[in-house]
């Protein structure tokens, strides 16, 4: 017989946190609120909500990190803004970002779900931050939760 093994997206146990940058804040403040009312949607009482605030992007793989290697957290949520300016800075912290997340969270096995807008003006932002594309702190919520309830599910089928 076949084993399949998928994470649901209702969460009864453990707690989740949610890295968020204070750079562009008007778009990165949407995104929290996204991510927030998606965990208590989805069974995520404010109880397990922890919301840390780094200065920018960049900074979010080194507090989301520690944040897993604490222990006390099933799945973190990282949410930022970069937006494209006159000069090839974004392309670095986009590609740093992106890459320190998904070595945190393979270092650690606690799934870190990207939540970080790479957008060319503002107006793009603010479209994925609640406007007409939806709101991707929503979605990194999502994520966190099916990769953590996913995680749950491969220790238990692995554990017999």
């Amino acid at each position: 017989m076949t084993t399949h093994l998928e994470g649901n997206l209702l969460s009864s146990r453990g707690n989740f946190a949610i890295v968020v940058s204070r750079w562009n804040e008007l778009v990165t403040n949407r995104l929290l609120s996204g991510a927030i009312d998606t965990f208590r949607r989805h069974g995520v009482g404010d109880d397990r909500i922890s919301v840390v605030r780094v200065p920018g992007s960049f900074e979010l793989p080194l507090a989301a990190q520690k944040l897993a290697k604490s222990g006390q957290f099933i799945g973190i949520c990282c949410l930022g803004a970069v937006i494209q300016g006159e000069t090839q800075h974004h392309d670095y912290i986009n590609h740093s970002v992106a890459q320190g997340i998904v070595n945190a969270s393979q270092q650690t096995e606690v799934p870190i779900a990207f939540g970080v807008l790479t957008c060319e003006n503002l107006d793009q932002a603010l479209n994925r931050a609640g406007g007409k594309a939806g709101n991707k702190g929503e979605e990194c919520a999502l994520a966190a939760i099916e990769m953590a309830n996913l995680m749950i599910a491969i220790d238990e089928q692995t554990s017999n």
